[in-house]
């Protein structure tokens, strides 16, 4: 019997020890009986002590070393999430202002599909056999589990149709039904985690086991030139003999989507699989081509997620945490609840107004509930169980690092920000310094595998890392010895963190964390500067000054992000932090398109189009070679002039400094060549 946190945790590092003898050396290192022994106490233990849910929700050991990685022909991106109506209707207004679909009567036809709570994969076949099964990984690289994707029934093996693609993929979720998962609960914390530690295991007769099903919803790309739209690919898929979700159905107006989504959380519950909302896609595939993709998800379909799962806590506590920007965000410790399934013990309250708007106090009944089905979040206080002597909370106005807080000014809205923040910009504040180093490692940044959040805190409590170029000077022989760290583990750890030292120019900027400068930021930065060496002379202040002045002409880069840049260059530290991480990185110049109508050439844009909107007319110049620029100087090739209201400012210095003037009807001739 397992007494003690303590005690707890280094039975659990046993726990974690022997599976990885068992999958990743087949070397098991106690007997069947002994193992399950020591997972039951660690499970009692769990049933006690809700805060701990380790081994509940464990599913096998990770086997990195069993799977290798394999490329995906096209990125798996993610889905942006709306959730309430009003979300959606801005995702379909976004949709019309990008496709400049002025008028509201003309058609924008859409698809909704319930959206599976399960694991997505992708299918090659060649010459109809399936050849390569690919887990979703990081969007980028997935896992080779072919072999166990093989053993889903509900995958077609082989494909007899008539002028079948050459090479077809089809991507779809692998799930367990409710029904099926009710003969195994006792084995898994939910059917999520039975899915995705079955689609792992190192033999796939351990995945035959599992009643794992599919169910197909998209291909890629170059496959879409087969179909006109969505509904008619999905009806292929079915001929092909796969296994479609039914319920998916054609819409065309804002009112059948609300009764759809209405319908479906309402019988949610009655299905024989768990959905945790629905995707909305443009149906048609030629629409989808245009609206492209943003960096991590596509501009044609959203997630519209049901309704949030509520319950009732304690708050026993309330604790600050400092992001990576220095937000102070307070956490509501709570008494753990059971919220949609999972158990929570630590609530969000966003920000000091939030508390105060809300009156929220410690030791306060409230509500709780999980948005989206995954944020919890404290949503209102039940003041009929409020004790008499309770007092209001107190926001402290100091950093857990001991800076004054402050609270940023909006010049927009003319109002201070909600959000009150520690003011250091470089590694000073350690709370901050240490967030940092958490979104360095991310998977859209420098991504490295074995590098998680929880080892970054780890590592951090023993002074093992404090900058992100300490990373590459780890000291193995220490981890080594390490509780749940091995042989394995660390070679694997240490050929990660090499790997990662092949970075392009655009994920090492976007690494740093420079506030405001996000993907497509960090992104349009580097394609100005194209190697790192440039970028790095904005450390120079006469250089700084100079450059600063030229990128407010660059579309997609504001003010906002013009002030970050200043801030983060000017400070000594970040110098350091950044030469010392050019010392250890191969950095990439930025890949210029060198092929297309545009190439090596700026345009600017004035008035609106006819056909195309500003922000594809963007897009379309980016694909074909061409920068976009936001004012006019002589660095201009083209102005290109819209049909509808242009500056005529704009048009009059172009004629001034000789900039080639091209109207709407020569910019379609040029895009239709």
């Amino acid at each position: 019997m397992i007494k003690s946190s303590a005690e707890y945790k280094k039975k659990l590092a046993l726990l974690t020890k022997y599976d990885q003898f068992y999958y990743d050396y087949s070397e098991p290192k106690i007997s069947d009986y002994e193992y399950d022994k020591l997972k039951n106490e660690l499970l009692k233990f769990e049933e006690i002590n809700k805060e701990f849910n380790f081994v509940k929700s464990k599913v096998g050991y990770a086997p990195s070393v069993k799977f290798s990685k394999v490329k995906h022909s096209e990125k798996m991106l993610s889905l942006d999430n709306a959730f309430d109506i009003e979300d959606v209707k801005n995702f379909i207004k976004k949709i019309r202002n990008y496709l400049s679909l002025r008028n509201n009567d003309e058609l924008l036809e859409l698809i909704a599909e319930p959206k599976i709570d399960g694991i997505s994969a992708s299918l090659i076949y060649q010459k109809g056999n399936l050849t390569k099964g690919l887990s979703r990984g990081d969007g980028e690289f997935g896992e080779d589990i072919t072999e166990n994707l093989l053993t889903i029934q509900e995958i077609p093996k082989k494909i007899n149709i008539k002028n079948f693609p050459e090479i077809f993929e089809v991507r779809g979720e692998v799930y367990i039904s409710k029904k099926d998962f009710e003969k195994i609960k006792d084995q898994f914390a939910n059917p999520r985690n039975a899915a995705a530690g079955s689609l792992r295991q190192k033999d796939s007769k351990n995945t035959s086991k599992i009643p794992l099903k599919f169910f197909a919803y998209s291909t890629i790309l170059k496959n879409q030139e087969n179909f006109q739209c969505q509904s008619d690919f999905l009806n292929f898929l079915k001929k092909c003999n796969f296994k479609i979700n039914e319920l998916s159905k054609v819409i065309n107006n804002i009112n059948d989507l609300e009764n759809y989504y209405n319908h479906l959380e309402k019988i949610r519950s009655s299905l024989n699989y768990d959905i945790d909302g629905i995707v909305y896609k443009i149906n048609d595939f030629n629409l989808q081509k245009r609206l492209g993709n943003l960096s991590n998800s596509p501009r044609w379909a959203i997630a519209h997620k049901f309704s949030a799962e509520k319950a009732y806590s304690i708050i026993k506590d309330i604790e600050i945490q400092v992001g990576r920007t220095g937000a102070l965000t307070p956490v509501a410790k709570i008494e753990p609840v059971t919220v949609g399934g999972v158990v929570v013990s630590n609530a969000t309250l966003h920000n000091e107004d939030e508390i105060k708007k809300k009156d929220i106090r410690i030791n306060d009944t409230v509500k709780i509930q999980r948005a989206g089905d995954v944020i919890p979040q404290v949503v209102e206080v039940d003041l009929s169980k409020r004790k008499d002597n309770s007092k209001p909370y107190i926001f402290p106005l100091k950093c857990p690092c001991g800076n004054d807080t402050i609270k940023e000014f909006n010049v927009i809205t003319k109002k201070y920000d909600s959000v009150r923040r520690c003011p250091d910009i470089s590694y000073d504040c350690p709370y901050i310094a240490k967030e940092k180093l958490k979104h360095f490692i991310s998977k859209d940044a420098i991504n490295i595998d074995g590098l998680g959040k929880k080892v970054i805190d780890h590592f951090w409590d023993l002074n093992f890392i404090k900058y992100p170029s300490d990373i590459y000077n780890l000291n193995y022989d220490k981890i080594k010895i390490l509780d749940g760290w091995g042989d394995l583990s660390v070679n694997n750890l240490k050929k990660a963190v090499d790997k990662s030292r092949d970075i392009t120019l655009e994920k090492f900027v976007f690494s740093l964390g420079i506030r405001h400068i996000g993907q497509e930021n960090a992104k349009i930065i580097s394609s100005y500067f194209k190697s790192i060496n440039t970028f790095f002379k904005l450390f120079d202040k006469t250089y700084l000054n100079n450059e600063l002045t030229n990128l407010k002409e660059i579309d997609g880069i504001g003010d906002t992000q013009i002030k970050a840049l200043e801030n983060f260059f000017k400070n000594k530290k970040n110098k350091n932090i950044v030469s010392l991480l050019m010392k250890e990185l191969r950095i990439k110049n930025f890949e210029i398109i060198t092929q297309g109508i545009f190439a090596n050439k700026t345009l600017m844009f004035t008035g609106g189009f006819e056909k195309m909107s500003r922000s594809e007319s963007k897009s379309v110049t980016e694909a074909q070679g061409g920068k976009v620029l936001g004012s006019i100087s002589k660095k201009l090739d083209y102005l290109v002039v819209g049909n509808s209201k242009p500056t005529k400012s704009k048009i009059e210095k172009a004629k001034e400094l000789k900039i080639e003037i091209i109207n709407e009807n020569k910019w379609y001739e040029l895009l239709n060549r």
